[in-house]
């Protein structure tokens, strides 16, 4: 089931809007310049691609963000409130990871991790063929996705399309003579990155659908980094550079930034009795005039709700 989470949440209207404004991305050129000047319009012009929209739905009614935040704001620690803006600061959804047929779960953990830390709010896990699937394993994560937006594919040409429409030119890391180095890419584009398995690499599916292949220098007697390393290295490296060339990694826009601390606020598996508090707001609002409803709470947040045991947390 391809895309199961943030495609679903957003509204039909606001998706198409944004991948109309998003289109245009380069595809098929290996030759960096022409792939680099091709993108240099969505460095700073293209309003970046952002999955949630200013409206929570609970039993068939609206919250906004603000809502949201002024209702959970006592159950949580300042500590943790402040934690929660700062970490959504330095948060961007311009590059992405995407790991393919991975059938050890804890290097999915593992990048799930390195991504919360270095700052990357969008992850993704295909299956292709692999018959686990990490979304019935998510302990193994400790708790680090539910501060993420993550999808799970069954396919790299669904999980390409998608991000193609979002505005992401599609890397994939790959050993053969026509890559070009991380250290030669300009990370301020929106980009997609591509992993595959230690053994067998990237799929031939990203491969030949993708913008652009890179590898990471090694000066050593071995061919390969294991997934997870090679993943936290991609995305230090990417970090450092968006901040070289901008000044800043986190560029999510304040607007944005209040409706992704109201998801964080909405996760947060220390407030265990989230839905009866909004519930309660819900009932003194329901004699006022009521907008549009254009998104439910994430499947994450449900299900910490719905969950007998609660799921390990993690320090942000």
């Amino acid at each position: 089931m391809p895309g199961h989470r943030l495609d679903e949440d957003m509204s039909e209207e606001k998706r198409d809007n944004q991948y109309d404004e998003m289109a245009g991305s380069s595809t098929g050129s290996q030759e960096t310049s022409t792939l680099e000047n091709s993108n240099s319009s969505m460095n700073g012009s293209i309003q970046r691609w952002f999955p949630h929209d200013d409206c929570f739905k609970v039993d068939e009614k609206t919250l906004t963000s603000s809502e949201v935040i002024s209702t959970l704001s006592p159950y949580l620690a300042e500590e943790r409130k402040q934690r929660i803006k700062d970490v959504i600061a330095s948060r961007t959804y311009s590059v992405c990871i995407a790991v393919e047929g991975l059938l050890e779960l804890g290097n999915i953990a593992a990048v799930f991790r390195s991504a919360d830390a270095l700052g990357f709010q969008s992850v993704h896990v295909i299956s292709n063929d692999s018959k686990k699937k990490y979304k019935k394993n998510r302990k193994v994560s400790r708790g680090t996705e539910k501060w993420l937006d993550a999808e799970m594919w069954e396919k790299s040409s669904d999980c390409i399309a998608a991000l193609r429409k979002r505005g992401y030119r599609i890397a994939v890391t790959h050993i053969a003579p026509d890559t070009v180095s991380i250290h030669d890419m300009d990370w301020t584009i929106p980009t997609a990155v591509f992993l595959g398995t230690e053994c067998k690499g990237s799929s031939e599916e990203a491969i030949e659908q993708s913008d652009i292949r890179c590898y990471i220098p090694m000066v050593g007697m071995v061919e390969s980094f294991n997934v997870s390393v090679a993943a936290g290295i991609l995305m230090y490296h990417a970090a450092r550079d968006r901040i070289t060339r901008s000044g800043t990694h986190g560029d999510i826009s304040p607007e944005d930034r209040k409706i992704l601390e109201a998801e964080f606020y909405s996760r947060h598996t220390g407030t265990r009795h989230t839905l009866p508090i909004l519930e309660r707001l819900l009932i003194e609002k329901s004699k006022a005039p009521e907008g549009p409803s254009k998104q439910i709470f994430s499947e994450e947040f449900l299900a910490t709700i719905d969950d007998a045991e609660e799921p390990e947390d993690v320090q942000i």
